[in-house]
């Protein structure tokens, strides 16, 4: 019991010196986010920045430095210019390989694919597309990993039918070097209720790729397969793309498969981009085709992107 008044009388000390450790490391903790916040402030100063506001606006500059006030931005119309953190939606920063004679291009949100045929570039872990093609081809694709991309989809038509036609295209690639890429991956399609004796029919592939993310080309060779039966010869194609502006390219996809002897099928087209969306307008043709219609045949897609 003697304890009692003996710690009563300590008491106040110690309240002291834990009130006092407590704003000393609050002090310390504080200084080291500051340090945290200079640094990194520091790193990205001159850097060119795009910033969202809360109103939708879009603005593009010169990152100087922020204050209590918000961040500085020097802009190439407005000159030097200050947004209040509260109006800040999201910041990004920008590669220079992003920009383009003063014009900001961005990442071109279909470059995994032509037409049709793969490219070896893959989509991101976590990233997604929703392809239609006719509005009656619907195609989904899932980025399992950074090279890893599963995908399939069905016809609408046949749905209705009662005889669903339906494939998947998993694909897998990596880089090789800063210009290359390589890989491989799988086109299988089959028919649900035409016969328990059909396994289908497809493409096993492998494809390189040469060229960035918006103006490439891809070489692909692969050997189709029907009911189990492995042709003798090859497939190839010979597919590529280019960007003429941060919102038009063209593309191209060409196919070389064996009949009798080998038959031609190329393409060409128009494609338009927004930052999560592509419209592909084209036209499929080869000789026989231009008998009856010069410029060939129509061929029309949309691709919606989702995720990061």
């Amino acid at each position: 019991m003697k304890a009692i008044p003996y710690l009563a009388a300590w008491l106040p000390q110690l309240l002291g010196w834990l009130l006092l450790c407590a704003f000393l490391l609050t002090g310390i903790a504080t200084a080291a986010q500051a340090q945290t916040d200079t640094t990194l402030t520091k790193s990205v100063v001159g850097k060119r920045w795009i910033v969202e506001t809360r109103d939708g606006s879009v603005i593009q500059g010169i990152f100087l430095g922020q204050t209590d006030g918000g961040i500085r931005l020097q802009t190439d119309s407005a000159g030097e210019i200050l947004i209040p953190h509260t109006q800040i939606k999201s910041t990004q920063i920008i590669d220079d390989s992003r920009m383009h004679d003063g014009a900001y291009w961005f990442e071109n949100p279909n470059a995994t694919r032509y037409l049709f045929s793969p490219s070896a570039f893959s989509l991101k872990k976590g990233e997604a597309y929703y392809q239609n093609t006719y509005l009656v081809l619907n195609s989904f694709n899932i980025g399992i990993t950074d090279n890893i991309t599963m995908g399939g989809g069905f016809e609408l038509i046949s749905t209705f039918s009662g005889t669903p036609a339906f494939y998947l295209t998993p694909k897998a690639t990596f880089e090789i070097n800063n210009k290359w890429r390589a890989g491989g991956g799988l086109l299988y399609m089959n028919v649900i209720g035409v016969g328990e004796d059909f396994s289908g029919l497809g493409i096993g592939y492998g494809i390189v790729t040469y060229g960035n993310s918006d103006d490439n080309a891809t070489l692909g060779m692969g050997y189709g397969f029907v009911d189990g039966e492995l042709s003798s010869k090859p497939v190839i194609t010979l597919s590529g793309m280019k960007r003429l502006s941060s919102r038009i390219g063209v593309v191209s996809e060409n196919w070389l498969v064996p009949w009798d002897s080998y038959y031609g099928v190329f393409s060409y087209g128009i494609r338009f981009m927004g930052e999560r969306l592509t419209v592909d307008l084209a036209f499929i043709n080869n000789r026989d085709i231009a008998e009856a219609i010069p410029i060939g045949v129509p061929y029309v897609d949309f691709v919606i992107k989702f995720g990061k």
